[in-house]
């Protein structure tokens, strides 16, 4: 047991309770958001629009508007895995995806999400995305798309992972170097990561997905 960590305990692993801490984060922030809209949005009203709008442009941008019918899915892997890593900043808390169960699991997740999809639209003819445009190649490419299909979730997870552990690392031994200030440009530098690491995976869910939806020549 880590004795800076506030939400640790012996029956319920840490990234597991602070996954929960911000689940219940959220929740409580779309509550107060949500509870009083009003026409000319200011404060946090404003400030999530801005936050929404900007997943959604960024949706669009990738997808096109078809992307729309995705959203939810995006922007709430977006929300949780950027509040999942700026939690680690805060003395005292843990990143969830500092953990690989945590970041396997939303990986398994778009990747039969994407698979689904594929399903969906193209039935029974998604299988020739697998198998390539030369008939003769077929169980050659069926390998090689099998191979790099599988390793997509394992792209995925290890990434964020390694990438958020590697900044909890960084900001504990700072921490315990210069336990009175924690140099600025440390903080700044992680933030950057955790926005671009949650960039990094909602593109490559979109791209996925929009794959698997791409007509098949």
């Amino acid at each position: 047991m880590h004795p800076l960590l506030l939400l640790e305990n012996n029956f319920v692993p840490a990234h597991v309770a602070y996954s929960w801490f911000v689940i219940a984060f959220l929740a409580v922030l779309s509550f107060l958001v949500t509870r009083r809209l009003d026409l000319y949005p200011r404060g946090l009203q404003n400030f999530m629009e801005t936050v929404i709008s900007a997943i959604d442009n960024f949706l669009t941008e990738t997808m096109g508007h078809e992307g729309r019918k995705f959203f939810p899915l995006v922007a709430t892997l977006g929300l949780y895995i950027l509040t999942s890593n700026l939690l680690g900043l805060v003395p005292g808390f843990e990143s969830p995806t500092s953990n690989i169960n945590t970041t396997a699991s939303m990986a398994v997740v778009v990747f039969f999400m994407t698979h689904i999809i594929g399903i969906k639209v193209h039935g029974i003819k998604y299988v020739k995305h697998f198998l390539g445009p030369i008939w003769w190649l077929s169980p050659l490419m069926l390998i090689i798309e099998l191979i790099g299909h599988f390793a997509r979730p394992l792209s995925l997870s290890v990434r964020l992972f390694g990438n958020i552990r590697g900044e909890d690392i960084v900001l504990m031994v700072v921490l315990f170097l210069v336990p009175a200030l924690v140099p600025l440009p440390v903080f700044l530098l992680m933030i950057f990561t955790s926005v671009i690491q949650t960039i990094v995976f909602m593109l490559l869910t979109m791209m996925y997905i929009a794959g698997a939806m791409e007509e098949i020549h």
